[in-house]
C-alpha cells in the first residue's frame, strides 16, 4: 500500500509542476513522434486545445510532419526556429529522443516529457511517464482534472474530440489489454461533449478499396508457424503494385490480430532505404525483440527497423523463438 500511495503521490506532484509550468510561459511548442498515430495527433492536439482554452492568451502550437491519413483530425502548425526562444516545449507520446517529430525541439528553455511507453530514454527537464495508462490522451485527461480540481481547468468540445480519437486508437477501439476500467469512465467523461463521433470512426477505420484489396492478400498470403508466429512481407514492388504507399499499408497491421491461433506476428513494410519492421503480440512479451532491432515500445506492441530483408529474417526467427517459448 505504501507503494501505491507513493506513486500516487508522485503522480500529484508532477501533474501540479506541469500545470504550474505551463502557466509560467507565454510560447508552448508541443511535439510527438514521427510516423504519428491517432494518440500522437490526440494528445499533442488535445493539449493545444486544453491550453488554449484555459490560457486564451498564450502562442501554443502542434508541429511535426503532417500523415494525410491523420487530416480528419487536425494540420500541425508550421514556425519558425525563432518561436523557441525561451518557449515551454512538451513531447508528448514519445519514449525516445530519436523518434521526436522536429528535432528542434531541443531549443526551447524547458522541456516535458508526457508519455506512456517504457522509460528507456528518460530525456527532459520535467517527465511524466505512466506505462499503466492505455494512451498518452487519457494522460491527457487525467491532467486536465487535476487542473480543474487545482486552478479550475475546463474542457473544450475540441480538446475532448483528440482525446476521444486518441483513446480509442492506441485501444484499438477498447480491445487490447491496456483498456481499463479507468479508460471507460474518461471515455464516458469525453463524449459527453459536443462531437461528431461517426466522423472520427469513419476517419480512422474507412478504407479506400485498393487498401481492402492489400489487406486480402495479407490475409492470403501471411505464413504461420505451429506456435502461432506469424508474418507477412510487404515489399515496394507489392505496394507499388497495389497503389498504396508504406503510411497507408501500416494501417493494415492490427487485421492478423482477427486469426485463430496466432501468438505474435510481424508485419515488414519496405520503404526507400530501410524496412519497417511491425510488431504485435497476443501474449508474449515483445519490445524486447523490437529494442534488438533499432526499436522499442509497449510490450504487446512496437516496432523496429531493419535494413536488408536477411536482417527481417532474423527478426522472424526470434519471433518464433519467443512464441515457441512461450508455449512451452
Amino acid at each position: 500500500m505504501l507503494t501505491v500511495l507513493t506513486i500516487i503521490l508522485e503522480e500529484f506532484i508532477l501533474k501540479r509542476q506541469i500545470i504550474d509550468t505551463i502557466a509560467a510561459y507565454d510560447t508552448i511548442i508541443i511535439h510527438r513522434h514521427v510516423r504519428p498515430d491517432p494518440d500522437a495527433y490526440g494528445s499533442q492536439q488535445g493539449l493545444k486545445e486544453l491550453i488554449l482554452a484555459n490560457y486564451p492568451d498564450k502562442k501554443v502550437f502542434a508541429v511535426g510532419e503532417h500523415d494525410a491519413s491523420l487530416s480528419f483530425m487536425a494540420q500541425p502548425d508550421q514556425i519558425t526556429d525563432d518561436v523557441y526562444n525561451n518557449a515551454l516545449v512538451i513531447v508528448t507520446d514519445t519514449a525516445n529522443t530519436e523518434r521526436v517529430d522536429d528535432q528542434r525541439y531541443t531549443e526551447g528553455k524547458m522541456v516535458i516529457k508526457i508519455d506512456h511507453h517504457p522509460n528507456d530514454d528518460a530525456y527532459g527537464d520535467l517527465l511524466w511517464v505512466d506505462t499503466t495508462a492505455s494512451s498518452c490522451s487519457e494522460m491527457i485527461y487525467e491532467l486536465y482534472e487535476e487542473g480543474q480540481k487545482t486552478v479550475d481547468w475546463r474542457l473544450s468540445a475540441a480538446a475532448a474530440r483528440f482525446l476521444f480519437a486518441g483513446i480509442v486508437g492506441d485501444t484499438g477501439r477498447f480491445q487490447f489489454s491496456s483498456t481499463t476500467a479507468r479508460t471507460f469512465k474518461i471515455v464516458a467523461e469525453l463524449i459527453t461533449y459536443d462531437f461528431d463521433r461517426n466522423q472520427i470512426f469513419d476517419g480512422m477505420y474507412e478504407m479506400e478499396q485498393k487498401l481492402l484489396n492489400l489487406q486480402g492478400y495479407i490475409y492470403q498470403n501471411f505464413q504461420m508457424d505451429e506456435h502461432g508466429a506469424a508474418h507477412i512481407k510487404l515489399t515496394k514492388e507489392l505496394l507499388t503494385a497495389h497503389d498504396a504507399v508504406p503510411s497507408e499499408a501500416s494501417l493494415l497491421v492490427g487485421c492478423l490480430g482477427n486469426v485463430k491461433g496466432i501468438c505474435a506476428w510481424v508485419v515488414f513494410i519496405e520503404e526507400e532505404d530501410q524496412i519497417r519492421v511491425r510488431l504485435r503480440s497476443k501474449g508474449p512479451v515483445i519490445n524486447t525483440l523490437a529494442k534488438e532491432f533499432n526499436g522499442g515500445g509497449h510490450p504487446l506492441a512496437a516496432g523496429a527497423t531493419a535494413y536488408s530483408w536477411e536482417e527481417a529474417d532474423r527478426v522472424i526467427a526470434r519471433l518464433q523463438e519467443i512464441c515457441n517459448t512461450y508455449h512451452s
